[in-house]
This record gives C-alpha cells, structure tokens and sequence, in this order.
C-alpha cells in the first residue's frame, strides 16, 4: 500500500485551471464557487484566500469567459456553471487555439523542410520521442522497421503502425514481448517480428527505428534502474535522415544486417 496522501482536489483543480489560462485569482475563486454552488463575495473570500476587493475582478474574468453569472442582488450572488459545462467550454476554446496556432504555422513553414535534415538531432523526454516516432511513422511510403521495450509501446503507436501498414507500408518489428507481439500481430497481421540482436532487458536501450532505408532514430532510458519507461522524462533520442548521413549509415548496416540473418533462419 503506498504511503504517499492523495493529491488535494482542490489543489488539483486550481493548478489546472491556472495552466488553462486563469489568473490565481480567478482559479481559486471558480473553485471555491464549485464547492459553495452559489455565494457572495465574503463566502467566496471566506473559502479561496481571495481578498474580497479581488473576487469582483475574479468574478468578471469568469464571467467574461461564460463561467460565473451574477444575481445583482445586495449583497451580489455568484453562480458557478457545472463542472461539465467548463470543460465543454475550456476543450472548445482550446480546439479554437490550436486550430488558429496550426494554420498560422502552416503558413510560416518552408516548402521543402523535410526534404532532408543534415547532421543527428537529439529529442528529450518520453512524450516528445513519442510524437517523433509517430511523425516519421506518418511518413513512412515503403518500410517501417522498430525495435523497443513493451513499456514504451503505447496505444497511440500501435494505432500509427496499423495505419502505416493499411498504406501499404512493410511493418517489421522487434524487442517487444510475447504478450505484445500477440497484440500487434492481431493488429496489424501483416507485420514481422524479427529476433533482436540485443537482450533488451540488460541495456538501457528505449526504441531503434529505420523508416524506409534512410530516417534512423535511437532512443536511451535514463537515471538508472529506478526509472520507468513511462516517466516522461526518463528518455532521450538522437535522429538523423538522408543517406549520407553517418548515423542512418551505421545503423543501417546494423538493421540489414539483423533482417538478412533472420530472413536467412527461417
């Protein structure tokens, strides 16, 4: 039984609202509302440590964002919408943002960005490595070959290989689990599993991708044997592309190397 106390709603919600947008002030005072159901401006002071002078302009940063009503009443009442009418309003705002920050990014890129990018990049942390991966899986026209640890192969790649393979993409993979690789192959049954050249289980190796003989990425698991592949900060990856380049080189040499010897067992 773990020891740790459970997170503090109430700490949970004000933070999470501060990182959506809100002013301190306004986050602690839509919460102490959604406790209260309904109160004045003493009530909500009493129960957020919001000055009182500071709830009215809390107030009208809610309500300007269709959050808080006001009952014009002496003293004024405040009413709090439901909690899921906020995340209704909070997912479509952020829906609008992201639409907005896509197109205007869209219109600053350069045509041929990825036509090819020289030297190794490093990407940092498990979340950003994922994204990766899953860009280059996107771009995959004619092979897709990846070997990692079952903690590192989530849903959402899972998802993009299947979606490469329906395009007709060659799905090989490696380093993943019995249990894993029965999913996958239930999946995705035209994917190969091929035998790892490593035991992946006594190295700190994360993930080994080639996409179509000329984008390579390898990922490590960091601080030691105390960090789970899933901490997101627990993984960093170097990436390379085009065929000169002298990481895709080497591994590449690696992977065809491995494939051949399968191919050669079978």
């Amino acid at each position: 039984m773990s020891s740790e106390p459970p997170e503090n709603p109430r700490s949970v919600a004000i933070e999470q609202l501060e990182e959506i947008g809100l002013s301190t002030y306004a986050a602690r005072t839509f919460v102490a509302l959604s406790s209260l159901g309904t109160g004045t401006a003493r009530e909500v002071s009493r129960v957020s440590e919001v000055p009182r002078t500071r709830v009215y302009d809390a107030v009208e940063e809610l309500s300007d964002r269709g959050l808080v009503d006001v009952q014009h009443s002496t003293p004024k009442e405040f009413w709090t919408v439901s909690a899921e009418t906020a995340a209704r309003t909070f997912e479509r705002e952020l829906h609008n943002r992201t639409t907005t920050l896509l197109a205007a990014l869209e219109e600053l890129q350069p045509i041929d960005r990825r036509t090819e990018q020289r030297g190794v990049w490093t990407v940092d942390g498990q979340p950003a490595v994922t994204q990766r991966v899953l860009e280059f899986f996107d771009e995959a026209e004619e092979e897709i070959v990846y070997m990692t640890v079952e903690d590192l192969l989530v849903d959402e790649l899972i998802t993009g290989l299947s979606a490469a393979h329906d395009r007709g993409v060659s799905i090989k993979l490696a380093g993943i689990s019995p249990a894993v690789q029965e999913r996958i192959q239930a999946d995705i049954p035209g994917a190969t599993v091929f035998e790892s050249l490593w035991l992946w289980s006594d190295t700190p190796a994360g993930r080994l991708l080639m996409v179509d003989g000329r984008t390579i990425l390898v990922s490590a698991l960091l601080n030691g044997d105390d960090a789970s592949p899933s901490d997101p900060r627990s993984e960093t990856a170097i990436w390379g592309e085009g065929e000169a380049n002298s990481l895709v080189a080497v591994l590449k040499a690696i992977f065809t190397w491995q494939l051949d010897k399968t191919d050669l067992n079978r």
